[in-house]
């Protein structure tokens, strides 16, 4: 993971914990204040929430600590690896394409960044630069070359 990934993560749990909790606790409390907890739709839709972001705020805490960021310094662009960009050209379209590969949680196809467990992702790590590589996607197969490597 990138130390900027990390950085989202962690500012990520800290509103979570700092500003949606006590936003639902006050849901909660508000709620009960409406009498009747046995038919109260609104409390049971508060503390379902509540258990919605305590399961939210519990992943991001694993992800955090199992996370490892990578020192981009020490990577190489003679092949493809985790955080190194690559350009490559579809040998069947001829078109251009260029993708970050990141961690699960950096993924953004908007930004060009895909997951390094994505299929595309798997099939070109640890080639490198004139490869011509098939992979398999869930609409077919795709054969590529890989034009450039750079670190992201």
């Amino acid at each position: 993971m990138s130390q900027e990934g990390y950085d989202k993560l962690v500012a990520e749990l800290q509103r979570l914990e700092s500003v949606e909790r006590p936003k639902a606790s006050a849901a909660i409390a508000e709620a009960r204040e409406k009498g009747d907890l046995s038919e109260n739709s609104e409390y049971d839709a508060a503390k379902e929430a509540q258990a919605h972001l305590e399961d939210k705020i519990n992943r991001l805490k694993v992800t955090i600590t199992e996370a490892k960021v990578v020192d981009t310094s020490r990577l190489s662009t003679e092949s493809v690896q985790i955080l190194t960009k690559v350009e490559m050209t579809n040998l069947t379209t001829k078109s251009k394409m260029s993708y970050t590969i990141v961690s699960e949680n950096e993924a953004d196809l908007r930004a060009g960044k895909i997951s390094i467990k994505t299929p595309i992702a798997q099939g070109l790590l640890g080639k490198k630069v004139g490869d011509e590589v098939e992979i398999t996607i869930p609409r077919g197969t795709i054969k590529l070359r890989i034009d450039n490597i750079s670190i992201a």
